[in-house]
């Protein structure tokens, strides 16, 4: 899909470029962007089991998610999060195939094990395309309405 080079990959095996392009861009949507001020460095990336979704195009990363191993951020589940496409490559649905990517990267570390995700209540029918059902009410994270909502 319009030649993006896919990858997950450990704390341990991003090298220094990776970590600086996918820390920039977190920045760049979640505090730059969207006005959202918050600690994005939690500790999470570096554990161990955590994997970093990549989408790249021509040496730009593009795409990125972060999955969380069960117990990590909620008890018995994976955790997908940061989600994020570039404004450069938004309108192209890349968003899709960042979903898929991380799904199949859950179904290769946890097969058996559901997920949860935290979403913007704006992106819930979003979500839903990808097998996704709400599971709560909306609540305020950072100030931005949100859904927790699950995967089996």
């Amino acid at each position: 899909m319009h030649n993006i080079q896919w990858q997950s990959l450990t704390f341990s095996q991003l090298s220094t470029t990776q970590l600086y392009q996918l820390l920039q861009l977190r920045v760049e949507v979640f505090v730059v962007e969207q006005t959202c001020y918050y600690q994005d460095l939690d500790g999470k990336d570096t554990h161990a089991e955590t994997q970093h979704v990549m989408g790249v195009r021509d040496g730009e990363l593009i795409a990125y998610a972060r999955i969380l191993a069960p117990d990590v951020s909620y008890p018995s589940q994976v955790s997908i999060g940061r989600v994020i496409v570039a404004k450069s490559a938004r309108g192209i649905k890349l968003g899709d195939g960042l979903i898929e990517q991380c799904l199949v990267c859950c179904q290769n570390n946890w097969p058996s094990i559901g997920i949860k995700i935290s979403a913007q209540q704006h992106l819930q029918s979003y979500y839903q395309k990808h097998g996704f059902v709400t599971v709560s009410a909306m609540y305020l994270e950072d100030d931005i309405p949100h859904v927790a909502m699950c995967r089996q």
